[in-house]
């Protein structure tokens, strides 16, 4: 009974703090990919790719883009899933889905977001992982 509760603590504190390391990782790789564009130094970055990123960084903070993360997390807690590579990896999945997923509704013609984005995006979604996996997921 005890662990139950305690479970009901940890899984959704784990989960707040993942999401805000998610979102710091995400805040701070994505000023400086902004920080190149600007300098011209980013090599493949362009400006307009830094935008669609500052854009779809705007999503992440809506209650939509937390339903796949939501849905990675519940599924490790039923399954009992205390792999590191499962949180790390779908973490990563569910951010880089982002972008994609917010291009959907645009129009007949989706087209894909530059590689930078969706690299910044499943970083962010690599750190938030392995973050509740320490927290919360090794223990599931």
């Amino acid at each position: 009974m005890l662990a139950t509760i305690g479970r009901l603590i940890v899984v959704p504190f784990a989960f707040v703090i993942a999401a805000a390391v998610a979102a710091y990782v995400l805040f701070s790789l994505g000023l400086e990919r902004l920080t190149g564009a600007f300098s011209g130094r980013a090599g493949e970055v362009e400006f307009g790719d830094v935008i669609v990123m500052i854009r779809q960084g705007w999503l992440i903070v809506s209650g939509l883009t937390i339903l796949p993360a939501l849905a990675l997390v519940i599924v490790g807690e039923v399954a009992r899933i205390r792999s590191a590579m499962y949180y790390v990896i779908g973490g990563g999945i569910v951010l880089a889905a982002v972008p994609f997923l917010a291009r959907i509704g645009q129009g007949s013609a989706v087209t894909l977001p530059a590689a930078s984005v969706w690299q910044v995006f499943a970083t962010a979604g690599f750190a938030g992982g392995f973050v509740y996996w320490l927290i919360a997921g090794r223990n599931a």
